[in-house]
Formats: structure tokens, sequence, C-alpha cells
């Protein structure tokens, strides 16, 4: 990326061995060494420096790099007046990408926010080609959020995080190699839309499942009828399951403990003699309950024997 800009690296990962520091240089460095000597071992507190295990020194002397690769963990030494260093902490640091209102490539505003996880993987380039790595790091996390998130779709967006939080990850890791920043993850945490959207998506998703419902509905009505059109087939070919096909019925309708059952009897089963004393019968009643109520009577009976 510095290159492409036209901007020349400052450190590369090598030490330039063609400077020349000069004969004030060499001067100050002997007279540095016999200050030390002169004033050994008191010289010692000023010379001797301690890094952590998680920590890397890297060090100038007069101004410049002393070694390509940064010193530590433990005990290293100074030179007074010639040598300064610089503390860099290699342990893994994140930090949240504020939430970002973005546009997607479908013209659907979302805001989105993230978090990043990186480390210093080389102390020297982090000191020298940048002035803050982790504060670059954040800033360059914000705008590429937005370029990637930029480029998708809102359902690609909603389901297919991973990818992106793979393409963003590669971007910022080649983006901050030669800051010497290594970035291990990237997250997007939430995704939050307009109430208005929500409600459109929700509408939707209730539309599709109540189609989906409606055709599962109307193949079960399918199959069942063609279950019904095959057993009226097998009961047409023996009149007498259908018979028994009654008697079953009744069965299960006595099993549930009712008082009223209407059981369909065929007419060829009934005599002409039933018939007429079925007749008499209902034409006695009508008679009797005509008689209480004293209307005139109406014979029920010959209209019972004309039906039958």
């Amino acid at each position: 990326m510095a290159t492409e800009m036209g901007h020349k690296r400052l450190f590369d990962g090598e030490r330039n061995e063609d400077y020349d520091i000069g004969c004030c240089g060499y001067v100050l460095i002997g007279l540095s060494y016999v200050l030390v000597i002169i004033t050994f071992p008191f010289s010692l507190l000023w010379c001797l420096k301690v890094v952590q295990e998680y920590e890397r020194a890297v060090i100038f002397r007069l101004g410049r790099i002393k070694s390509s690769r940064a010193q530590g963990p433990g005990l290293f030494f100074l030179l007074p007046c010639a040598d300064n260093f610089v503390k860099v902490d290699l342990r893994t640091f994140n930090f949240n990408i504020p939430p970002q209102e973005i546009l997607t490539k479908d013209s659907v505003t979302c805001v989105v926010d993230a978090v990043i996880y990186a480390r210093v993987c080389d102390a020297t380039k982090s000191v020298v080609n940048i002035l803050n790595a982790r504060a670059s790091t954040n800033l360059l996390g914000a705008t590429t959020l937005r370029t990637v998130v930029g480029t998708v779709g809102l359902s690609e967006l909603l389901s297919d995080r991973e990818r992106i939080d793979g393409v963003m990850k590669d971007t910022l890791d080649k983006a901050t190699e030669h800051w010497g920043v290594k970035v291990e993850r990237v997250e997007i945490k939430d995704v939050r839309l307009p109430v208005q959207m929500q409600r459109a998506m929700a509408a939707e998703a209730e539309s599709t499942r109540e189609a989906r419902a409606k055709v599962v509905s109307a193949e079960g009505e399918l199959k069942a009828s063609r279950s019904l059109k095959e057993a009226a087939d097998v009961l047409a070919e023996t009149p007498a399951s259908l018979q028994l096909r009654y008697l079953q019925t009744l069965q299960s309708v006595a099993e549930e403990q009712n008082h009223t059952i209407i059981f369909p009897l065929p007419e060829n089963l009934i005599s002409s003699a039933a018939k007429q004393t079925l007749g008499r019968l209902s034409g006695a009643l009508a008679g009797a309950q005509s008689a209480k109520s004293g209307e005139p009577l109406i014979s029920l009976q010959q209209s019972a024997d004309d039906r039958l």
C-alpha cells in the first residue's frame, strides 16, 4: 500500500549496513565507553535494562536502528549518551469498531459494528514505520468494514458472516503487514436494521411460511383423496364389507359413551309388515298429540301409509 501511494517504507525488515556514522559518531561512542569504564560499577544502573517475556526492545544508536532484530526478553546492554530504546508489547490487543451506518449493495441502510483482534509480530516495523500501530489499525478496520459491507447484499450480510469476516481479515492483514501488525480475527458483532425493514422482512417470512403450509396441506388432501378412492373401490367389490364397516363405526362410537347413536339401516332390510306397523304407530302418536292440544285431528296414518 505504501509503495503504491509513492511513499518509501522506512524499514522493510533488514538493517542497512552501508551508512556511516561519521567521525563525530565514532568519537561520541568512544567517549561513552570511557564514561562507562570510569563510573563502573555505578554505570551498570544506566546500562543494563530488562524487558518482560511479552515485550521487545527496539534499540537506536545515534538515532539509527542498532539491530534489525528487537532485543529481549531478558537483560540487554545500553551505551549511555548513544543508545536509547522503545518497548513494544507483543500481546494480543482488541478494539471495537464504532457502529457504522452503511449502505449495502442492494441499497439498504444498516448499522454494523465489529471487533478486531490483532498483535504486533514485528516490533521494529511497528516502531519505525508507523506512529501508533494500534490506533492506525483501528481506523483502518472501520474503513475496511464500510468497504466490504458495501459490496454485499443484505441477505448475504445476515447469512454469510463468516465469509465476510474472512475477507475483512485478509484485507486488514495485507494492509498492516508493513506496520508489523498481524490481524488474528475479525468478527461482526451486530447488524441493526430500520424498524420498517424489520417489519417488511417479518411479513415476507410469514407469507412464505403460509404459502408453504398451504402447499403441504394441498398435497395432504390430494393423497387423502387418492386413499379414499382406493378404499371405495375395495368396498364396492364386496358389499358385505360395508356392513362390517358400519359395525366397526358403531363400536368406536360406543366406546366414547355417547347417549345417542344414529345407525344407518338399509331400506331393503325392512319388510312390508314392519313398514305398516311403523305407520300405525306414527299415526297413533300424532292423534294423541292433536287431542291434547285441541286442534283438529289430522290423519297422519294415511300420509304415513302413502309414504311407505
